[in-house]
């Protein structure tokens, strides 16, 4: 098993039956990153710790299933155990963008200016006018989140730079949280 396959499975293996079952509802209702799909209550409910675990990173990939694995803890109370499950994804070597994704969606605000760095390096035309035609910050990084599944780590340490160049006291914040 990969590095992120394990700690997510360590999480869900620190469950009581009744977390593990309240997080399989859970699951059911979180919001999900748009072009993602919920796996089916019916697929869901039999599923054990491990079979899970290969279901979430199956649907999710491994770093967004291990933080949507991090999000339905915390929904639950259970801060510690998503942050022991975070602080395990950073040591294992997630990019700076994909550690920090909520917090850039919710803090950078000028949007325009890191796209037109990344146009016709990593966004195509119909990339950069769909992340354009959002109406707010917040929704625009989003969309511009929604790419970078496809992404290699070039595309991602390319976002970093146009970060640093427009958002600097930002990814200075970040970098030392």
């Amino acid at each position: 098993m990969g590095c992120t396959r394990d700690a997510i499975l360590d999480a869900l293996e620190n469950l009581t039956a009744d977390e593990f079952k309240k997080f399989k509802m859970k699951m059911l209702s979180v919001p999900l990153r748009e072009g993602y799909g919920r796996i089916p209550r019916g697929t869901l409910m039999p599923l054990d710790a491990v079979d899970l675990t290969d279901k979430l990173v199956s649907y999710y990939l491994e770093a967004y299933g291990a933080e949507l694995t991090a999000l339905v803890l915390r929904d639950m109370g259970m801060q510690e155990v998503a942050e022991q499950l975070q602080e395990t994804m950073r040591s294992k070597g997630l990019h700076f963008v994909e550690q920090h994704r909520a917090a850039l969606i919710a803090r950078v605000t000028v949007v325009d200016e890191v796209l037109d760095a990344l146009y016709g390096k990593v966004l195509t035309e119909d990339q950069y006018q769909a992340v354009r035609a959002e109406r707010t910050s917040s929704d625009k990084m989003r969309k511009l989140f929604s790419f970078i599944p496809s992404w290699n780590m070039t595309c991602k340490d390319l976002l970093l730079q146009a970060l640093r160049e427009t958002q600097p006291y930002l990814v200075d914040d970040l970098e030392q949280s």
